[in-house]
């Protein structure tokens, strides 16, 4: 049996201090975001979304749609005001492409499309469902088949989404024969072999209104 000052000594190594020192807090760090703008950070995606500007930069997939659907969904409740879609990039994924088409044609406020380097493949439907579209004069185009996501499965799933493709990919022959006047076989020829464009060419193909002039030197 433990005697008195035994219980006394083990009650002082394992209690605690009543009233501890406090510890220095961690710094705060802001919690991490990722903007919907690959390489953009995110105060400039802010100061670009307070100008009503939505970014497609790079290759278009399922994650970088998501993210301008939900851009141009909030701008467009936020108010009727015209809304800036920057266009760079040379295609991805058709459905994804589609996802973004079919919400443009779904808002509201206008949608102008800038195309400020290039655009190609699957973007091509995306400035095509715009309600303006522009270029920079140095902007190219590159008339290109849009291209499908990955499939993998049995031969019966292969050969359905393959299916999906191509009546995807009708759908936008037919976008593209409607806004530039041109026959779908013409569209399908220029798709198919790969046409490039200067900023000046697509407005006289039907892709585009106008090319983006420079500003005029005033007086010295």
């Amino acid at each position: 049996m433990l005697d008195r000052l035994a219980v006394r000594a083990l009650i002082r190594e394992v209690s605690v201090p009543l009233f501890p020192q406090p510890s220095h807090p961690p710094e705060w760090q802001p919690p991490h975001s990722p903007g919907i703008t690959p390489g953009f950070p995110g105060w400039l995606e802010e100061r670009l979304f307070d100008q009503r500007i939505v970014m497609l930069r790079g290759q278009l997939n399922a994650e970088t749609a998501s993210g301008i659907v939900a851009a141009l969904l909030t701008l467009d409740s936020a108010g009727p005001e015209a809304i800036h879609l920057h266009v760079s990039s040379s295609g991805g994924d058709l459905s994804a492409a589609l996802s973004v088409v079919d919400v443009l044609d779904a808002l509201a406020a206008p949608v102008h499309a800038l195309v400020t380097a290039e655009a190609g493949g699957a973007a091509l439907a995306v400035i095509a469902a715009a309600d303006q579209r522009a270029a920079y004069r140095h902007a190219r185009f590159k008339l290109s088949e849009p291209r499908t996501a990955g499939v993998t499965g049995t031969a019966d799933e292969v050969a359905a989404a393959a299916g999906q493709h191509l009546r995807e990919l009708e759908e936008v022959v037919i976008r593209l024969a409607e806004l530039t006047g041109k026959p779908r076989s013409r569209i399908e020829d220029d798709l198919s072999g790969g046409r490039s464009l200067s900023a000046a060419e697509a407005v006289d193909y039907g892709l585009i209104d106008e090319v983006v002039t420079p500003k005029k030197n005033g007086p010295r």
